[in-house]
């Protein structure tokens, strides 16, 4: 069972923050997160780093104006994930208002495989391009820039994945992770770095005198789908990305976003007017991932960049119902990886991987993720393709850089790997048919020598125990609105609670009566409909709670275990 742990506050950071005029709850609960300064959490938009800080932005903008100058056709190389699809869309419509003549293509995830491949490239010369831009890809593409040479296909990269130990010999790379770049946030996401590279654009034209008799074109308009991308990628969100995604929610609750924005919501029965980062991580984000997982990410970024919200409409229908399918997949593939690991103790092992033959590859980065939830291990998960090679996706835990682990065993065992890349929580990599078990013990090995035991035993940090007085409808829709992401954490908080009241509700969730000291909370379990103890030890969040016009508050519950009697 994971450990309760409060997470550590700094009073000096603490007393600064009430002092400069933060509420006693939001100074508590910000300082627990690094913050010393209320500029901190106001999200401004000349807050933002400036993109001259970004290594080669000035050169990327610079070929940039060049084409729309001489109307050079430029393509984009997308990804096919939700980040892939929102710098895609950022991409195509920031470089139209900046002037450009500008197409995209996707690649199929169970076709063509991951980024700018020498077979991608050959698709992309059928356009016939003057310059192709890659978009969430392309930093570790050493053939696929070369077969673009070889072509005479210039290559402008913007990506932020972590580069291997060789850089693609490309006309440019923009990426916060190149060797030598200074700039103040490592985390942005793939549409975070391409909207800064527009950014860079946009003052060059400026600096050329495009605008000098009409408006210069405002980027703010793409941010909706930046704060999506930035939110579904679950990149570390720091103070840069915390402005960007509040700034796209704005948007959104102004009724200022995209129309296939709009129809995303729409699909997924949730208002606008009150969005939230829930909302992008675990309703929009989900249903446009299903396209690249599913069927073919060109539906999501035609969603993206409809004008018309009749198409967009339809379109997010189409991705809401392969949505529903991708569910279905994964939930069948679930079953099946706890049958076969039914007897895995997690106990014995420090990593999990699995396979079978005839699981889609569309959806075992999902399937990674639920099972490394399930067993606190960092878990890899192949399926085979077509050629006969296994595609993996990992995730990982606190305290074990993915990216790294991979690192490590390919230079252990050259040939194991095929190829590999990602992040610290997440990667993908490719390994030859019959090779699985190989790489499973290749891979425990290196997990063992890399990760503190302690890591795997798993541990919930919250925020210590809320005074009954702050436990209101007010503070929990506020909490809601506030942006909270990886590496800044929503609040959790715990306390003792009887449990006075519990009944099943939608078959499969637990809904609940809970007294403390007096005092009664309405409180849900999701998910978990097996009855709890009379007396418990909770791990909460509040939840604001609207049902036929009434406002309550309401307990949403993460965690339990057993508490004695007083």
């Amino acid at each position: 069972m994971p450990s309760i742990v409060t997470r550590p506050c700094p009073a000096d950071a603490r007393s600064a923050l009430e002092a400069a005029g933060l509420a006693p709850a939001w100074a508590r609960l910000y300082a627990a997160r690094g913050v010393s300064h209320p500029d901190e959490v106001a999200h401004r938009l000349p807050q933002l780093l400036p993109p001259a800080g970004l290594l080669h932005g000035e050169r990327a903008a610079a070929l940039l104006a060049d084409a729309i100058r001489d109307r050079k056709r430029l393509l984009i190389v997308a990804d096919y994930d939700a980040d892939g699809a929102t710098a895609c869309a950022v991409g195509v419509r920031g470089l139209r208002m900046l002037g450009a003549r500008v197409d995209y293509l996707v690649p199929n995830r169970l076709e063509h495989g991951y980024g700018l491949s020498p077979a991608i490239v050959e698709l992309a010369a059928a356009r016939q391009p003057d310059l192709l831009v890659t978009v969430d890809n392309g930093i570790a593409a050493v053939a696929g820039v070369a077969a673009a040479n070889a072509r005479g296909i210039p290559v402008l990269v913007t990506d932020h994945h972590l580069p291997g130990d060789a850089l693609p010999d490309a006309a440019c790379i923009v990426n916060p992770n190149q060797p030598g770049c200074s700039f103040g946030s490592k985390n942005l996401a793939g549409v975070g770095v391409m909207f800064y590279v527009l950014l860079a654009l946009r003052a060059e034209l400026r600096r050329r005198g495009a605008y000098a008799d009409r408006p210069e074109p405002d980027l703010r308009a793409l941010l909706d789908l930046v704060a999506l991308g930035t939110v579904a990628d679950v990149v570390k969100l720091d103070a840069n990305n915390r402005t960007l995604v509040a700034q796209g929610l704005a948007r959104m609750r102004a009724g200022k976003a995209c129309a296939g924005v709009n129809a995303l919501f729409r699909a997924a029965g949730r208002d606008p007017a009150r969005a939230t980062v829930f909302d992008l991580g675990f309703m929009l984000g989900p249903r446009l991932n299903a396209a690249g997982r599913i069927d073919d990410m060109a539906l999501g970024i035609e969603c993206l960049l409809a004008d018309d919200p009749a198409s967009a409409q339809r379109l997010a229908q189409e991705l809401d119902a392969l949505n529903r399918a991708r569910r279905d997949v994964e939930g069948d593939m679930l079953e099946e990886a706890l049958a076969i690991l039914a007897n895995f103790d997690p106990s014995d092992s420090h990593s999990l991987t699995a396979f079978q033959p005839d699981w889609h590859a569309g959806v075992i980065g999902i399937l990674a993720s639920r099972l490394k939830d399930k067993f606190h291990r960092p878990t890899i998960v192949f399926a085979q393709s077509d050629s006969g090679e296994l595609k993996g996706s990992g995730r990982s835990i606190p305290g074990l850089h993915l990216r790294d682990a991979l690192d490590l065993v390919d230079k252990r065992h050259p040939g194991l790997i095929l190829k590999f890349g990602g992040h610290a929580m997440a990667a993908g990599l490719s390994i030859a048919g019959g090779r699985h078990d190989d790489f499973s013990r290749a891979f425990e090995a290196v997990v063992r020598e890399l990760i503190d035991p302690a890591d795997l035993e798993g541990m919930i940090e919250t925020d210590g125990e809320l005074a009954l007085e702050e436990h209101c409808y007010e503070l929990a829709e506020q909490l809601d609105h506030a942006v909270w992401g990886q590496g800044f954490p929503a609040p959790l908080f715990t306390a003792t609670f009887d449990v006075v009241a519990q009944r099943i509700v939608g078959e499969k969730h637990l809904k609940l009566r809970l007294e403390r000291e007096g005092a009664s909370f309405e409180a849900m379990r999701f998910f978990h409909p097996d009855p709890l103890p009379e007396r418990i030890r909770a791990v909460y969040a509040l939840m604001p709670n609207e049902f036929n016009g009434q406002r309550a508050l309401q307990l949403k519950l993460q965690h339990w275990e057993p508490a004695e009697r007083a």
